[in-house]
């Protein structure tokens, strides 16, 4: 009985930091404005499905009626082989050169993996002087987007086999996969086997698809970042709000299979002039996902169930991790990337949870859904195929939420369970898998890969103190759930709170010990089966329940794909490509108009200066989060501190925009998204233009900074150029 727990609060998680976005005073801001309202006569917004166009139905008609303005394929074509997608980010080439701009908390992790002995990169900034001092990050990548094709016919043809939800889904998922691998395949024979990397694409929930092939860039190296404090000024008490003053970038270069610096003809030619008040800018990036299209009956399950018990797990695991770090300043560098996501993560399902629960954003999306089964009923044949989906959604959420509670608590895995439970369902699939003759076990278990797999068994990060705190997170979830009705959850607490029963088992269990582990791994596949540990205990005698939630879940979650891929053609159906699809962590362009907006009783300024940096540095007595490393604090005569420093527009982002390059019409850079607004929070599943604003940081800003302040006239020169100088 192989034990599957499937990782859907980490799923949630990795979702939450490509959103980067959240704080809870939102509710109040909107709900202020619509405290009377009647429900029956409120309309949906033209663009309450936002506007992150995609590059296949490119938005040329409504270009050239908004802005006058009206590209031609080349100028999109141009603009889609600039961009680049970076792990849960985005990015652009700035130079023939291959020299990349994304932003500093975009590059984080490359910092951590490129420190060298007693450096930490991430305080203290980088820069290489010179082409041989550019460091290459292990495992990163960048990919580019250089081949589209439609592939809805095929796909669609494959989903509409089978005689349930599940096969549906399973001949549509592999379709998909054939389609990848062939085309994998052809591409091999005149590329670099890794050099191509290809992904089927659902739009409309399956209205239509489309396979994407990238050029995946495998050598990338760091040339500046710099110091977290001034990327990240105002810490998490500025985050997502606006007026900001970051100066959140970060240059990297991609080298060719020669190691050599990359070659390339598409790149964001750098503006003279940054982006001005009331100009039009368009956003090139990869937003990770929203649920705009979903039907209201599925936001509601995330309302009442799923985003609460979120916001709640993250609300601990920050607290866990603050207080640990302070405890352990020690370990900072280790676990401050962490707390990181789980902050970005709690601000985002924070602010989400608020727009939900606000009476008029949801009034919005009810007057959408009316009208959107209104045009379906109009038409018998549109009726006829899809007058069912929205009660079987209806029906489906509801059987979600029996389920939910139980769901969470047999959850093994993610940032809100402890190694102890990882590691117990891990041993026992690994003794279940031994049992099998050595052909019929995975390939890691296998052979000489045995080996390797034993060494690499146990957490690399297992720090006890903080899995004694996880642990007492995850036995209270539990007993929010089991309380006294479960005899194996009860015998493995013992009758103590979840606090006293977490130090109590860190201490008997041999599960916090990598020799003992290892020795489990190397006896019998039976001494694991009938191992006395308290947690192999546990999840082998509640194994078959905990399935049956996994197995019951899973059947609605496919039920709920089904459905929504009928929803999703009924709704391309109708309205075709005049809405744009919901965020896929794929490439769009989003529109919109440097401005500023009404808050706080005033007006946001749509661009601010480095005096507004200066002035929070001197108005908060120079105090942490508002301090500045020594080369900010006297900057020189010639560095003007009223070079503009960020912006906002009215481009529709998400996280997974991070790093988008911010272009004018001619297609010149003339700034880097970073963030969203406070008010742009519910944008997982509404747009709102009169408030929604995306915050980047003004292209000359960055290029200042590099100047007087780094004094980096090697990049200066090459971002002003477009080439290495000499070149």
């Amino acid at each position: 009985m192989k034990r599957v727990f499937g990782s859907w609060i980490s799923s949630l998680i990795g979702f939450a930091f490509l959103f980067l976005a959240g704080c809870s005073s939102y509710q109040s801001t909107r709900t202020s404005q619509k405290v009377y309202f009647n429900p029956d006569t409120v309309t949906a917004g033209r663009f309450d499905n936002g506007k992150m166009w995609t590059f296949d139905f490119p938005p040329t008609e409504y270009f050239e009626e908004q802005y006058h303005f009206a590209p031609d394929s080349a100028w999109f074509a141009d603009a889609r082989l600039a961009a680049l997608r970076l792990p849960g980010c985005s990015a652009s080439f700035i130079s023939q050169d291959g020299l990349v701009l994304t932003n500093h908390h975009c590059a984080r992790y490359a910092l951590d993996k490129v420190n060298r002995p007693g450096e930490d990169l991430t305080d203290s900034g980088f820069c290489a002087e010179a082409l041989s001092g550019e460091r290459q990050v292990p495992g990163m990548y960048a990919d580019q987007l250089v081949l589209i094709k439609d592939v809805t016919p095929e796909v669609q043809k494959a989903f509409n086999t089978g005689a349930t939800s599940q096969q549906k889904v399973a001949n549509g998922d592999a379709e998909i996969a054939r389609l990848q691998k062939e085309y994998w395949k052809k591409y091999k024979e005149s590329t670099p086997a890794d050099s191509m990397v290809f992904q089927v694409v659902t739009f409309y929930s399956g209205g239509k698809y489309s396979l994407y092939g990238y050029r995946r860039y495998t050598d990338v190296r760091l040339v500046f970042a710099p110091q977290m404090i001034v990327a990240y000024f105002g810490g998490d008490y500025d985050n997502f709000t606006y007026p900001r003053y970051d100066l959140d970038f970060a240059l990297f270069r991609v080298y060719g299979n020669d190691g050599k610096p990359l070659r390339t003809k598409y790149y964001f030619k750098w503006s003279p002039n940054g982006a001005k008040r009331g100009e039009s800018v368009f956003v090139i990036g990869n937003p990770g996902r929203t649920n705009r299209l979903v039907s209201v009956a599925q936001l509601k399950f995330f309302r009442d169930y799923s985003y609460p018990y979120i916001v709640g797990l993250f609300q601990r695991l920050q607290s866990i991790y603050t207080n640990f770090i302070k405890r352990h300043p020690d370990m900072k560098a280790k676990y401050q990337t962490r707390l990181f996501i789980i902050s970005n993560s709690l601000k985002a399902y924070t602010g989400m949870l608020a727009g939900l629960r606000d009476p008029y954003l949801m009034a919005r999306k009810e007057a959408f859904e009316r009208d959107f089964r209104a045009e379906v009923e109009k038409n018998p044949a549109l009726e006829e195929s899809y007058r069912s989906v929205w009660n079987n959604l209806a029906r489906i959420e509801s059987d979600k939420d029996h389920l939910y509670a139980g769901h969470a608590a047999f959850d093994f895995s993610g940032y809100g369970t402890s190694s102890y439970f990882k590691t117990a369902v891990s041993l026992l699939n690994f003794a279940e898998e031994m049992q099998l003759p050595d052909s019929s076990r995975p390939k890691e278990l296998r052979g000489k890969q045995l080996a390797s797999f034993k060494q690499k068994f146990f957490p690399y990060d297992f720090n006890l103190g903080l899995e004694r705190e996880l642990l007492a997170l995850q036995l209270e979830n539990m007993r929010a759930f089991f309380g006294n009705q479960n005899r194996s959850f009860n015998k493995l607490i013992g009758g103590l709170t979840p606090e006293a029963a977490a130090d109590s088992l860190a201490g008997t269990t041999a599960l916090g010990d990598s020799a003992k582990v290892a020795s489990l791994l190397d006896e019998n596949p039976s001494a694991i089966l009938n191992s006395t540990d308290p947690f192999i205990r546990f999840v082998e005698e509640t194994g078959e329940e905990a399935i049956r939630y996994e197995n019951g879940y899973n059947k609605l979650l496919a039920e709920e794909t089904s459905e929504n891929l009928l929803l999703g053609r009924a709704l391309f159906d109708v309205y075709g490509t005049s809405i744009p699809p919901d965020a896929t962590f794929t490439l769009r362009i989003a529109d919109g108009v440097v401005e500023g907006y009404p808050y706080n009783g005033t007006i946001a300024p749509p661009i601010t200066t480095f005096y507004g940096m200066y002035n929070r540095y001197y108005s908060f007595g120079k105090e942490y989060p508002w301090t500045l490393p020594p080369v900010w604090q006297n900057p020189p005569a010639d560095f003007k501190l009223s070079t503009p420093l960020d912006l906002v527009m009215t481009s529709d982002i998400i996280g997974g925009n991070s790093g988008s390059p911010v272009i004018n019409e001619k297609r010149e850079l003339v700034g880097l998204i970073f963030d969203g607004n406070i008010e742009s929070l519910p944008g997982s599943f509404i747009y709102e233009p009169s408030v929604n604003r995306a915050v980047g940081v003004n292209s000359d800003a960055i290029v200042g900074a590099l100047k007087y302040i780094y004094h980096d006239d090697r990049i200066v020169n090459e971002i002003n150029t477009g080439k290495i100088e000499g070149e």
